[in-house]
């Protein structure tokens, strides 16, 4: 019996979580930019992430533009995750961020960077060949399909993490990382290409 990260889909479950909390601060019309290059925030400070894109970024990726911007933020297991949903025309197509930062400098909680690390790090039990030949379990295919997949140039790492129905892109950058999902895409290398542009935007600007 193989032993897989536990992380696939429990990752997602956490910050989905918070795209919930959507009864947050909003914004009308479209996100003004952020300075790109900024040093990134200290931990006390909380990130505006609607500011991390802006409405012609994502029109040129959903080509649609972004109707309004609606910000949440959510405290988890001594993290801070700040979330922000940039609806667009067609609300099937709106694009979420979330980004997890320290809840609090030096606090004795679990800091985003050890979170990932747990989540794509731990310590994995290699498979033993098995000596006997049979199809794979329903369980097994649906596990290997949603298993992160590496995505290299973008970040310290990153991971996409999903399936063909539905997923979303993973970035760790320095002591923040950041998850980033398009919507109103049917397939999946389109969905892996078009966050990666928005998250080279977004991690320019963290």
């Amino acid at each position: 019996m193989s032993h897989r990260h536990p992380i696939r889909m429990l990752f997602c479950g956490f910050l989905l979580s918070a795209a919930t909390q959507a009864a947050g601060q909003a914004h009308g019309g479209s996100p003004p930019k952020a300075k790109a290059g900024s040093d990134s925030a200290p931990a006390k400070e909380k990130i505006d992430v609607c500011m991390l894109l802006s409405s012609a970024e994502i029109e040129a990726v959903q080509r649609e533009p972004v109707k309004e911007t609606r910000a949440s933020t959510q405290p988890s297991r001594g993290m801070l995750v700040s979330q922000c949903v940039f609806r667009t025309v067609t609300f099937a197509k709106s694009v979420h961020v979330a980004v997890a930062t320290p809840e609090r400098a030096g606090g004795s909680g679990l800091s985003p960077r050890k979170f990932w690390q747990r989540q794509f790090h731990s310590i994995e039990v290699k498979e033993e060949e098995s000596s006997v030949a049979g199809k794979e379990s329903e369980q097994e295919r649906e596990e290997e399909v949603n298993k992160a997949r590496p995505i290299f140039g973008l970040g310290e790492e990153a991971y996409w993490v999903g399936n063909p129905v539905a997923g979303a892109l993973y970035v760790l950058q320095g002591e923040v990382f950041l998850r980033i999902s398009v919507g109103g895409v049917a397939e999946e290398s389109a969905r892996v290409e078009k966050t990666k542009i928005l998250a080279h935007a977004v991690v320019k600007r963290l």
